[in-house]
């Protein structure tokens, strides 16, 4: 009796991982259907983005938004600060910060094209999500969270974002069934190994709530001085408490976290034409020369050779038109 149950334990396994693995294939048929060209489709769904890209590429910079990644085909290299987070088909990616990241698709090629799919999301989803799971709450924790985390797919997860993708192909049912199955991705990740990260996010109140409002006024005010004590007074944490929490979520202390911003943006406006003591200036440095300096640390070359670099690497491409203030997805 104890053999069968085995087999029929061993024969239960060995389907469970047989249906998942066509899962992964029927997602990725799905996005390269969608997606028949390498590029960017913000679909009909509007929290719904698909990604092709055909060869391994060179990092990207920007700063990502709160939202779940997951990859049917290749694999990505995420950067922040001096962190990596590298993930495939079997990992997924939640971000629940705006975080200045780089970027890299490290396994792609023509024949087997990187296939993704990116769901934004917000803290109202999440709030809304979370009134009505009652009993079901996950604790959110006093201890702040790093904004960018990494978890295995599950099944259900994994069947949840294969019914959102397919509505793709059924236009008139998006309206009735996407905001369901939007839901029920969100689920799925707040019960699993991520969910600290989107609960502590629809916090009304604690600390990671006040470093979310310290980010939001760095990202608007880029550009001026940094003021630890006003911004730690409108967070309502002392400042050694500011500066505590928000490196727990970023990595980085609140002068790197806005020097990284003023980086991506100068940058941004030297591919749009700017010379470099201009964007320099207009970001919120004083000295050229120590624009210069960050800006070789963070790219790898000065401003001019930078900006030569990334044409030849792009074929002469205009640069993505989202910005380190947190415009654009």
């Amino acid at each position: 009796m104890s053999s069968n149950h085995a087999t029929a334990r061993l024969l239960e396994g060995h389907d469970a991982a047989l249906q998942t693995m066509l899962r992964k294939a029927e997602l990725a048929a799905c996005i390269e259907r969608q997606v028949p060209h390498e590029g960017q489709l913000r679909t009909a769904i509007h929290q719904l983005t698909l990604v092709r890209v055909n060869r391994a590429a060179h990092p990207v910079f920007t700063v990502c938004e709160p939202a779940v990644c997951l990859l049917a085909r290749g694999s990505k290299r995420l950067v922040l600060a001096d962190e990596a987070y590298v993930y495939d088909p079997d990992t997924y990616l939640v971000a629940s910060q705006h975080l200045p990241v780089s970027g890299q698709v490290i396994d792609a090629s023509p024949e087997l094209p990187y296939l993704a799919l990116r769901l934004n999301y917000d803290a109202t989803d999440v709030a809304s999500l979370l009134a009505g799971m009652r009993k079901h709450k996950r604790p959110i924790g006093q201890a702040t969270s790093r904004g960018i985390a990494t978890a295995d797919v599950t099944p259900a997860l994994l069947d949840a974002v294969l019914r959102l993708v397919r509505l793709l192909d059924t236009p008139q049912d998006i309206q009735a069934l996407a905001p369901l199955t939007f839901r029920e991705v969100l689920y799925r990740v707040l019960t699993g190994p991520c969910g600290t990260q989107l609960a502590q996010l629809a916090a009304t109140d604690g600390p990671t709530r006040r470093v979310c409002n310290a980010m939001g006024w760095i990202r608007r005010h880029y550009d001026r001085p940094l003021d630890m004590s006003a911004m730690a007074a409108m967070a309502e944490l002392s400042i050694s408490a500011l500066r505590t929490n928000f490196k727990a979520a970023t990595a980085m202390s609140p002068h790197q976290y806005q020097k990284d911003l003023r980086l991506l943006e100068a940058r941004r406006m030297l591919l749009e034409g700017w010379d470099a003591a201009s964007a320099g200036h207009r970001v919120g440095y004083e000295s050229a020369s120590q624009f210069s300096r960050d800006y070789a640390r963070k790219f790898g070359a000065a401003p001019a050779k930078d900006v030569r670099r990334f044409r030849q690497q792009h074929g002469g491409a205009e640069p993505d038109p989202r910005t380190a203030t947190g415009k654009g997805s």
